[in-house]
């Protein structure tokens, strides 16, 4: 496989060179199933497990690879399989906080250049979900851009690319057909020698055929979606990297049904500039925008300049971004506690062994 056509670079030879023994080399994690990992290397596909070394070392799950990742592996050609030493550092990650009450970060996909935020138009067009979904794209890193899918079953695309202009600000939007193969020669320019495109969305949008009209084969499984609420199951169960031909990659995520946050308050800027520029003009800087004379973001929202449901979803998501800060908090604290407590453990035995007569 030719590693540059895979997303390598300069960035990740400079990073390479501190980790490289005889016999390593680098690899782009492709697909992951419970810490076993199918990797790109220059001998092909490799089945793929960490070493006992980086399991133990790792203290979180954001320390193992990821799909996208580039890592430092020890091939073993003649049984098509490999160890992973080492993961190289990301250019830039799309992550969220793991499902239930557990503060703790999970990557979903890691090197992307840019990430392909999928909305159905049809019953499923949710402007709420977008935001979210923005608001994680610009904490990644990478250049995020809307696409709107199933145009074909929309009967007025102009308006709902209208919709998604309120609440996308700067980032580009497409309106395309996966099935009728339409308006997707715009997204055919984002993908090529070297870079790497993320597709994210629900079930039911469309991702997988998305990917299917990039390789020109049914690579992918697509599935039906129900006609009451037009939600799909999940055909795509495990994120996965595919190498497109001509080269440069698309990683495909499973539909999710719930994305909680792991970003700050600075990500928000990206997605609600049009609240804070607004927030910026209340008479006092520590306005909560509720009855405080002077509220720019109130008078917005009275004269209809600001949609109430926008201002709602803005609030929700600072409310979480806010709360997580105080549960990533208290993660640093206990795992500093837990780490001293493990060197008091290690400096009490080492004692006890010197002691020994």
């Amino acid at each position: 496989m030719n590693l540059s056509d895979l997303g390598w670079d300069s960035f990740f030879e400079e990073h390479l060179t501190q980790n490289k023994k005889d016999g390593y080399v680098p690899a782009r994690i492709a697909r992951e199933d419970r810490q076993a990992y199918l990797a790109y290397s220059e001998y092909g596909e490799l089945f793929a497990r960490v070493s006992g070394k980086m399991r133990h070392s790792a203290r979180s799950r954001a320390d193992f690879p990821a799909v996208g990742d580039w890592v430092v592996i020890e091939p073993r050609p003649g049984e098509a399989r490999a160890t992973i030493h080492a993961v190289l550092p990301r250019k830039s990650k799309f992550c969220r906080k793991v499902a239930w009450v557990k503060t703790e970060e999970q990557v979903l996909a890691s090197n992307v250049d840019t990430v392909f935020l999928v909305n159905g138009l049809d019953l499923d067009f949710n402007l709420r979900r977008l935001e979210r979904y923005l608001t994680l794209a610009w904490e990644s890193g990478a250049q995020p851009v809307v696409v709107l899918n199933k145009a074909d079953l929309c009967p007025d695309v102009e308006s709902q690319v209208g919709e998604a202009e309120s609440v996308a600000f700067g980032v580009p939007i497409h309106a395309v057909s996966a099935l009728e193969l339409d308006g997707l020669d715009a997204l055919r320019g984002y993908v090529g020698a070297g870079t790497t495109v993320a597709l994210l969305g629900s079930s039911g949008v469309g991702k997988s055929t998305l990917i299917n009209s990039f390789l020109g084969t049914d690579l992918l499984k697509v599935g039906a979606v129900r006609e009451d609420d037009s939600r799909g199951r999940h055909i795509t169960t495990s994120r996965q990297l595919v190498a497109i031909p001509g080269g440069g990659v698309i990683i495909d995520t499973p539909g999710m049904r719930e994305l909680q946050l792991w970003a700050d308050e600075k990500s928000l800027g990206g997605s609600f500039e049009d609240i804070e520029d607004l927030a910026a003009q209340c008479r006092f800087s520590d306005c909560r925008h509720e009855s405080e004379p002077g509220c720019a973001v109130k008078a917005a929202i009275e004269d209809g300049g600001l949609d109430a449901g926008r201002f709602r979803s803005y609030l929700k998501l600072q409310k979480e971004i806010k709360f997580l800060a105080v549960r990533k908090d208290q993660r640093a604290r206990l795992d500093e506690r837990a780490k001293w407590k493990q060197i008091a453990k290690w400096s009490k035995q080492r004692r006890k062994h010197n002691d020994k007569p």
